[in-house]
């Protein structure tokens, strides 16, 4: 009997010593365990929005894969809070595309955001936002405490209704001291769901995103005890990634992982709430350092083929999100040559590159043959108009894209489309080789077509593979409006005719003041065969013409030539000047170029002014007349445009006609700003 009770209370012992062995490995695994997770950087998706996280200072783990443009990023440096935390991580440079660790702190929202292309990520513009934030590399600062989880705003979550937050676990507030205690029972309960949860359900059909905005929406937010614990279920190979970016997204592998259908709280996940974004997104008004108005005539002839049309219209896409189009900033459109051109949307279409994106994704290929001269003819006829969004104030810019070679030719729709102030920009993506260029209608086109051919205005690309290079150097040049020549001013598109009177009462020395008056008004003004011209009439009872509008094409032969002009002498008929100016000087003024005539006379005419300055108006010719001295102010009236008090000036000496010239070059421009541009 004493036998038995020794062996079960050695049995007993034996069970005892068993336990307690087995709860020291479990308690010191269990310790380990609380350990890493106390200490662990939380892990956020590329989508996270800062304004999203309550967090005023924080280090997060960013996944691999954030450059992707669909996470969008709001300003340079300092980011506005509705932008993607890890995006704006890889615009900064802290982060490259294959993810990592970064501090992230909050600071005043700011009046203004711009954008900018950096890192592989183009940012937008922004005007102003609440709040924003900074990105630098994950080092700690002595003192700060960083959260182990982040608090997400919510104001519907379930856990935020039962007092609790989204932080699982969290450093001592003080550096030095105690960290709150985890429980056995909750660590327990934690690693009973990780043995048990081995996948999420996958959603039905109708619970899928059926959003009708044209940007991808985001998923959600997956809090780093989701992370931890949880395992993606991976979509099959007939659900494959980017097949419904509402349903699915990519790991950092490329694999796919279904959104779950309920968030559960205790293990940890994000509330279903926080899933969907509470607050619009922003609309940009655009780049204001970038404020052009775009025609894009792509290629849809038969030659360019589906594949290499589908290629075109993403580096279409491309462009539009680059330039960060707006009201205050860049405006597209798209007309498509074939046989004949259409218009795909002019420039008041759409005024986002959210939209824009959308809307040539829509375009289909027309066909036919490249009639890319007749292209430039619509555009420069039909386009760039008040009707269609053009807005006066800004470049217009064409930019042709040619696959090969243009089946018609383009230099005279060109000519015209510059002497119209439209810059003409050409890619021509491969080119005819040796033993096609017999088949080329006008060789040298390129240099035919745009506004300059200094290589500014054309891209020539070996491949359609090749096209996407050519984006950034694109985007550069047509926002550099400083350069963009062709534009229309009220300085460089002109023909400026100069009516000067000789008579006797002028004299010598006075004449050549007037002359002097001449070359200053010139001076002002962007002299070349394209842009402004200058023509000169000299009359007494006669007429001279001295130069006509086609002479010189350069402004230092303008000025020689104007120097070289010899006093007359003799009466002053300034009625017949006018008609002889209309009729030798005007008649010969471009269609498309604005008409000026400048009028200086020291006397009252000899004979009628009031038919010729009529005569004048009638055909377009804007008329500013200058009295000096003698001359009769109700004359000076007569013959200026109306109103008068804008187009005609007197002064009481010729030595005072320096002070006119700057009131009159103002008065130009007020009059050419104030009208459409073509």
């Amino acid at each position: 009997m004493g036998t038995v009770v020794l062996t079960m209370k050695a049995s007993v012992i034996e069970m005892f010593l068993v336990l307690l062995v087995t709860g020291i490995h479990s308690n010191k695994e269990m310790t380990k365990k609380i350990k890493r997770l106390k200490f662990n950087v939380p892990q956020i998706n590329c989508d996270v929005k800062a304004g999203k996280i309550i967090n005023p200072e924080f280090i997060v783990k960013c996944p691999a894969g954030c450059q992707d443009p669909k996470y969008h990023v709001y300003g340079t440096d300092v980011y506005a809070s509705y932008s993607s935390v890890c995006g704006a991580a890889v615009h900064s440079g802290v982060l490259d595309n294959s993810g990592g660790k970064i501090l992230v702190r909050k600071v005043a929202g700011q009046s203004g955001y711009k954008g900018s292309y950096s890192n592989g990520v183009q940012s937008l513009s922004l005007p102003r936002w609440r709040e924003s934030f900074i990105v630098s590399e994950s080092k700690p600062q002595k003192g700060v405490t960083y959260p182990s989880a982040l608090t997400y705003s919510s104001s519907k979550s379930p856990a935020a209704k039962a007092g609790e937050t989204t932080k699982a676990y969290e450093r001592p507030s003080v550096p030095g001291t105690t960290a709150q205690p985890v429980t056995l029972m909750q660590v327990l309960a934690v690693t009973t769901a990780e043995a048990t949860h081995t996948t999420l359900p996958k959603p039905s059909p109708s619970t899928a995103s059926t959003t009708s905005s044209p940007r991808p929406q985001p998923m959600g937010h997956r809090s780093r005890e989701m992370d931890l614990w949880s395992t993606p279920t991976y979509t099959s190979s007939q659900n494959r990634p980017g097949a419904n970016p509402g349903v699915q997204r990519q790991d950092s592998s490329g694999a796919a992982f279904q959104k779950p259908v309920e968030a559960d709280v205790s293990l940890g996940f994000v509330p279903k709430e926080e899933l969907s974004t509470q607050s619009l997104e922003p609309v940009s008004l655009g780049d204001p350092n970038c404020k052009v108005d775009l025609s894009f005539l792509i290629d849809g002839s038969s030659s360019i083929g589906k594949r290499r049309f589908r290629i075109q219209k993403q580096f279409l896409a491309d462009i539009a999100q680059a330039l960060d189009i707006g009201p205050a900033g860049p405006l597209m459109g798209v007309v498509q040559y074939g046989d004949n051109p259409a218009t795909h949307f002019n420039l008041r279409t759409h005024t986002n590159s959210r939209d824009l994106k959308t809307a040539i994704e829509k375009i289909t290929q027309r066909g036919g043959l490249a009639n890319a001269g007749r292209a430039i003819s619509f555009v420069t006829k039909n386009f760039f108009s008040k009707a269609n969004g053009n807005r006066g104030g800004s470049p217009n810019v064409a930019v042709v894209l040619v696959d090969g070679w243009p089946t018609d030719k383009v230099e005279e729709a060109s000519r015209l489309a510059r002497e119209s102030g439209i810059n003409i920009f050409f890619i021509t993506i491969e080119g005819a080789v040796e033993n096609e260029k017999q088949y080329v209608p006008e060789p040298n086109f390129v240099n035919k077509a745009v506004c300059r051919t200094n290589g500014f205005y054309s891209f020539h690309v070996q491949s359609w593979f090749g096209l996407h290079k050519t984006l950034q150097p694109l985007v550069k040049r047509v926002c550099d409006t400083e350069r963009l020549a062709c534009s229309k001013t009220c300085l460089n598109s002109a023909d400026v005719g100069f009516v000067i009177d000789g008579s006797s009462s002028v004299g010598t020395g006075n004449f050549r003041t007037v002359l002097q008056f001449v070359a200053n008004l010139s001076k002002e003004f962007e002299i070349s065969d394209t842009d402004t011209r200058v023509g000169a009439v000299q009359y007494t009872y006669e007429q001279r013409l001295e130069f006509g509008f086609d002479k010189y094409s350069s402004k230092a032969d303008v000025l020689n030539a104007i120097k070289r002009v010899g006093y007359w002498s003799g009466g002053t008929s300034t009625g017949a000047a006018i008609n002889y100016a209309l009729e030798q000087l005007f008649k010969k003024s471009k269609p498309n170029k604005r008409k000026l005539m400048i009028l200086i006379t020291d006397g009252r005419s000899y004979d009628d002014v009031r038919i010729p300055a009529l005569a004048a108006h009638l055909k377009g010719v804007i008329t500013y007349a200058v009295g000096v001295a003698w001359a009769a102010q109700e004359e000076l009236e007569v013959i200026a445009t109306h109103p008068a008090r804008d187009h005609s000036f007197f002064v009481d000496d010729f030595d005072n006609l320096y002070q006119y010239v700057s009131r009159i070059i103002r008065n130009i421009c007020t009059e050419f700003n104030s009208q459409p541009r073509n």
